[in-house]
């Protein structure tokens, strides 16, 4: 058997080490990213989505040395890279078809653990084959590069470092070049587009050259055969590249005034006759609102206006005295454009990690110029500075991506250091669902965040929000927040807001708390979340169930 020139001197080997390596790495991050729309972007993910490809390569390197060891033809390795190129090529056409699919059968056939079996489920159809064969190529290139024992060594060692150091390639460019500048989709193409252009070289590169005229039929068939595979793969590719460009998960939707990605999120902006609205992910819901004629939005931003009150804002402002607010998790401005609208005399201090949403922020929800936005973490940001404010609004929990160092005790004990006499802290508890309203004996997500809340301040409430999953929670250490609540809104001249506030001192409730405390060395934010998440989709589909085990699936095509 005759192999390619290419080969000749190795470097070819460790090259394909190399891109190997680094397409792995690549597709596991763009794994994240292409699943986080539809399932978040939580530990709970992350850990399915190594894990399956862990798998996927421990498997590939059995399989990949077994081959190796019956068949030295380094063009049957080759053809498993194109193979897997081309899949992974196929990811941005039909990945997220798939994933829809996959969650739309699962929700009505799992009862618990949805977000694990989905994402699961997900991992292993879309991105599981494609690694597998990746998997094969590091056995099979030891055996290939390997000439006698003497330099097996470092030959291996070799191997391994070229895989590594493309492994490293493989993780920081996604994140920080590809993925932000042109998206995921595109990410993906551009990996897969690296081993279609490896694996043309070596199937283009001629054979050694021929001792005996008698082989020459053999390699004129071997030749063609290359060029056949040459010639599939660059079509299949470019098929990908028109079709699958696209950077749009939410695919339904027409009309999105802007849809894109940033390091930390996908990001989508819808307008209506009323409205701006942020979404950062396709299957919750919205994140941020702005109502064009500035009224209230109708959401939790509405509840939480009492925040001010509580620390006297009226009574501020006839001292000529000014509000100093506090907003972590800053989002697109909707709590900061409210105030501003509404009151004079407030002063207010964003942070938001994720710096493109503060862009978008300026651009379609009208935040001020003058607003100050800080780009960073927000307990990192607490940690970093000594003001005091009075009012904090904690609005940095999304779905159950709930950053773990944000929900323990040492976090609301910082806030508690950086609220003034007086001031509150206004936190923002997502996922309530009936069960979890109803008196489940399960501690959910909620409940262990009010009671972690409850262990730091003195004083705390909640109140409901109607037709949402969200209630807001007020914690402070002042005895007289809820008359100076009172008595401030009677001062309010607005006659809708006055009487939003009339509906929160109506439902307010002190809380009573448990003993579910959460620390910064235990906070299961995301079993927790994801217990919560069941119970809301339990919650959602009953009704389509119903109307499935009544009428069938022609009915159910009839609901939607």
């Amino acid at each position: 058997m005759k192999h390619k020139k290419i080969l000749k001197n190795k470097l070819f080997l460790y090259l394909t080490e190399f891109f190997s390596g680094m397409s792995v790495m690549a597709v596991e991050l763009g794994a994240s990213r292409l699943l986080a729309p539809y399932f978040s972007s939580s530990q709970i993910v992350w850990t399915i989505i190594i894990g399956t490809i862990m798998i996927a390569m421990a498997l590939g390197n059995i399989y990949g040395g077994r081959k190796a060891d019956k068949d030295k033809d380094p063009g049957k390795l080759y053809g498993r890279v194109l193979i897997a190129a081309l899949w992974i090529a196929l990811i941005p056409v039909v990945g997220k078809y798939i994933i829809l699919g996959i969650s739309a059968i699962l929700v009505f056939t799992v009862n618990s653990n949805f977000l694990v079996i989905a994402a699961f489920a997900a991992c292993m159809i879309v991105f599981v084959y494609p690694l597998f064969l990746l998997g094969t190529v590091t056995p099979s290139l030891a055996k290939y590069t390997t000439d006698s024992l003497e330099d097996n060594g470092r030959i291996i060692g070799t191997l391994g470092a070229f895989n590594t150091v493309g492994s490293i390639i493989g993780t920081f460019a996604p994140t920080f070049i590809t993925i932000p500048a042109v998206g995921t989709s595109v990410t993906f193409l551009i990996f897969a587009g690296v081993l279609v252009a490896l694996c043309v070289c070596y199937f283009l590169s001629p054979d050694e050259a021929d001792a005996a005229s008698n082989e020459n039929l053999e390699k004129e068939k071997s030749q063609k055969k290359n060029l056949s595979r040459v010639i599939a793969g660059m079509l299949i590719f470019t098929i990908c590249c028109i079709f699958g460009h696209s950077t749009s998960f939410a695919f339904w939707e027409s009309g999105l005034t802007y849809e894109g990605e940033s390091v930390y999120n996908y990001l989508q902006v819808k307008e209506t006759p009323n409205s701006v609205i942020l979404s950062t992910n396709v299957l919750f819901g919205v994140q941020s609102v702005l109502v064009k004629d500035g009224a209230l939005t109708g959401m939790y931003y509405d509840y939480a206006m009492a925040a001010p009150y509580m620390c006297g804002v009226k009574d501020k402002a006839e001292n000529g005295e000014d509000l100093d607010v506090l907003i972590l998790g800053m989002g697109s401005g909707t709590y900061a454009t409210q105030l501003s609208r509404y009151f004079d005399n407030v002063n207010i201090t964003g942070v938001e990690i994720d710096d493109k949403i503060t862009d978008l922020a300026h651009k379609y929800f009208e935040l001020p110029d003058t607003t100050s936005v800080t780009t960073y973490d927000g307990r990192a940001y607490l940690a970093a500075v000594s003001d005091q404010y009075d009012v904090i609004m904690v609005d940095a929990y999304q779905d159950i991506t709930i950053p773990f160092q944000m929900s323990s005790v040492e976090f609301f004990s910082l806030v508690k250091e950086h609220l003034a006499p007086g001031g509150v802290m206004v936190v923002n508890m997502n996922m309530y669902s009936e069960e979890s309203q109803s008196g489940s004996q399960e501690a959910t997500i909620n409940t262990y965040l009010a009671d972690t809340i409850s262990s730091v301040f003195e004083n705390v409430v909640v109140v409901d929000v109607p037709g949402a999953t969200n209630k807001e929670l007020f914690a402070t250490e002042s005895d007289e927040f809820l008359t100076k609540l009172k008595s401030n809104a009677a001062k309010e001249q607005n006659e809708k807001l006055a009487a939003m506030m009339e509906r929160a001192l109506l439902t307010v409730t002190e809380y009573e708390a448990g003993k579910n405390i959460m620390t910064d060395d235990k906070a299961p934010v995301e079993l927790l979340g994801m217990r919560q998440i069941d119970s809301i989709i339990k919650d959602e589909v009953q009704y389509y169930k119903e109307i499935y085990k009544a009428n069938g699936i022609e009915g159910l095509i009839n609901s939607l």
